[in-house]
């Protein structure tokens, strides 16, 4: 069993902003396999289904971002998954808007939902695809949670949409090859102009 994870936050007053990018990437993937994640389990929204023959079982946690790792761990408990099995799909603020970037292992770089999950299942060697939505003003710890909890802007929508399109397609291919194959075909890179861009538009 392969565990693919998009984190977010529950409830209809944070369903498109950029902190659920994770949770709108794996129902994109969940669209392409013809499931919907709905299952109530392991605190967590959940949907078992095959991706080239392996199982695979989509997780939405329920428990907000803060916590994710809680039903992670319940899950990997409950299936055996190990750590290589397991994927993980959130926003990075630390990542212009419209970039994708898929890691083998690595700390969870100020990702509170990662720094959860590492915590939970005591390793960071878990494989993650960053999906960037820019940061208002870096440094600028104060206004994070009105920018993470707020939606992309309009003008930057369009590579937004398209970074979740990637994110979902390299969840999808992760599951049977390799990865740095997978990193090389869907890692997308954002010139860092293109964040400062976004910083001048109206939400």
């Amino acid at each position: 069993m392969k565990l693919i994870a998009g984190l977010g936050n529950p409830g209809k007053e944070y369903q498109n902003t950029r902190h659920n990018s994770g949770f709108m990437a794996i129902d994109l993937l969940a669209d392409r396999l013809g499931v919907s994640i709905s299952t109530n389990k392991f605190n967590a929204l959940i949907a078992q289904t095959r991706i080239e023959g392996q199982p695979v079982l989509l997780m939405k946690p329920l428990t907000y971002m803060n916590e994710s790792g809680s039903a992670l761990s319940q899950a990997v408990s409950f299936y055996k998954i190990e750590p290589q099995d397991i994927l993980v799909l959130h926003d990075d603020m630390d990542l212009p808007v419209g970039s994708v970037r898929i890691r083998k292992k690595g700390s969870a770089g100020g990702q509170k939902g990662m720094k959860s999950i590492i915590s939970c299942l005591k390793t960071d060697e878990i494989a993650r695809i960053r999906i960037g939505v820019g940061h208002s003003q870096k440094g600028n710890h104060e206004i994070v949670p009105d920018w993470v909890l707020s939606p992309v802007s309009k003008a930057d929508r369009e590579v937004f949409d398209t970074a979740l399109k990637a994110a979902a397609e390299a969840a999808y291919a992760w599951v049977s090859e390799d990865m740095d194959k997978v990193m090389s075909r869907y890692n997308i890179k954002v010139k860092e102009e293109k964040e400062t861009k976004e910083t001048k538009q109206e939400e």
